[in-house]
């Protein structure tokens, strides 16, 4: 059975409480990032850079089955680990639970008041280009 996006926001907050100090959470998200892969190289282009971020992140989707799916990239490690996090909440849902998903575990892990600006600013722009990505692919379904 496939979890829902609380479900798996509340696996993060608690892997996330596991550790004790912020170091140690850094280091968790660094080594996400290093598991991320299959970005294609050839789409390492601005086309698919995600704009609002100091690093250099890119974003590519597909839909299957009505479910979009992404593939993410940066140059920064822990960037790359933050992307990570979004794409194992929202990858494989609909457009929609991608559009509503409200991203809980940003606060539940306390994310939002230890990120530097520049990467919270980063962050947040991530999110707004998935969600964007959603959105399109939900007015591709109903037309």
């Amino acid at each position: 059975m496939v979890k829902t996006i609380a479900e798996i926001e509340d696996e993060i907050a608690d892997e996330f409480s596991f550790f004790e100090s912020w170091q140690d959470k850094y280091e968790y998200i660094i080594e996400l990032g290093k598991k991320l892969k299959g970005y294609p190289e050839d789409k390492q282009t601005d086309e698919y850079k995600v704009k609002g971020c100091q690093s250099s992140v890119w974003l590519v989707t597909e839909e299957t089955d009505g479910k979009v799916y992404f593939k993410a990239d940066s140059d920064s490690t822990i960037v790359k680990g933050l992307i990570a996090l979004l794409i194992r909440v929202l990858n494989g849902r609909t457009p929609d639970e991608i559009i509503n998903a409200k991203l809980e575990f940003i606060s539940k892990t306390g994310l939002q008041q230890h990120l530097a600006q520049t990467r919270a600013n980063g962050l947040s722009a991530m999110i707004k280009q998935m969600k964007m990505y959603a959105l399109a692919y939900k007015a591709k379904q109903l037309n």
